[in-house]
């Protein structure tokens, strides 16, 4: 691949969009639970975010069905934190809102995580970068790994009361988005060829792919959908948000879809496109510093 294949090295991840059938009771939980702040209110939405970066908006979707299981869609939502004290912190938050369900931690080599479901069942994982020096096996490729990681060892060593006091204050973003597919080859074609990423890990079962040699932005995974259709209409996942350093990435990126066959709508700054399974990508250029 050349530079002009890729996406540029600044990409990263925006805010997520859910569809949710209680906006009351998911805009509470996010906030409680991963200790986020209301940035933006109204016509039957909320967007959270810590420090005006926002992490999910909220759409009131009323009436339409749960997903399931085996359904392509949202796998989970990971959300950046800076450090280890922000993490324990905020996974402290997550764990001690009854509304929350813990479904594991593991050491990534690459990072340090924490999973939970919200209560309609999306995916959330909490977790902080280690240096990226040190994410290299050997062979100089990005080395990724699940090992056991024990919660309450993490929070005994790392939560520190003045960090837990003031973790709405501290940062976070999207740091990564995992998807479920119906097959990974198709994912493969669409997420890196035609839009520009770099695959930087296989896994059994799973693709990871990024931009800048990160160690993902996005991952794709089949373990619970291995040859599911296009996506039906439910609440969970309704649109993945990837900002680009300049509308000139937009549209580059829009070139590329369009010569592998995806069709775009482009409004002049946001494109938006739907990948083999009908999620929804969106693409936009990153705000004016000034």
């Amino acid at each position: 691949m050349t530079a002009a294949d890729l996406l540029a090295p600044e990409t990263r991840m925006d805010t997520l969009t859910l569809h949710v059938g209680d906006l009351g009771l998911m805009s509470s939980y996010y906030a409680r639970a991963l200790a986020l702040e209301p940035l933006r209110e109204g016509d039957g939405e909320v967007v959270l975010g810590r420090g005006g970066s926002g992490v999910v908006r909220l759409v009131h979707t009323p009436g339409l069905p749960a997903p399931s299981r085996s359904q392509a869609g949202l796998f989970h939502t990971a959300m950046l934190l800076p450090d280890p004290a922000t993490l324990a912190a905020t996974v402290l938050a997550a764990a001690q809102d009854p509304r929350s369900r813990f479904v594991g931690s593991s050491d990534h080599h690459v990072s340090e995580a924490f999973y939970f479901t919200d209560p309609e069942g999306n995916g959330i994982e909490l977790y902080r970068d280690r240096p990226r020096e040190g994410w290299y096996g050997a062979d100089g490729a990005i080395a990724m790994t699940t090992q056991h990681l024990d919660p309450q060892r993490y929070l005994d060593t790392h939560l520190e009361e003045r960090v837990v006091a003031d973790v709405t204050a501290l940062p976070a973003s999207v740091g990564h988005i995992h998807l479920q597919v119906g097959d990974l080859a198709t994912a493969e074609r669409f997420y890196v060829d035609a839009l520009g990423f770099e695959v930087t890990t296989r896994y059994p079962g799973a693709l990871f792919v990024s931009a800048g040699g990160y160690h993902h932005h996005m991952a794709m995974n089949v373990w619970n959908s291995a040859g599911a259709p296009a996506r039906a209409a439910t609440l969970g996942l309704g649109e993945v948000t990837i900002t680009v350093p300049t509308r000139e990435d937009v549209e580059a990126a829009a070139d590329r879809l369009r010569h592998h066959g995806h069709e775009v709508a482009d409004d002049g700054s946001t494109l938006r496109v739907a990948d083999p399974w009908g999620s929804t990508v969106a693409l936009t250029p990153a705000p004016d510093p000034a």
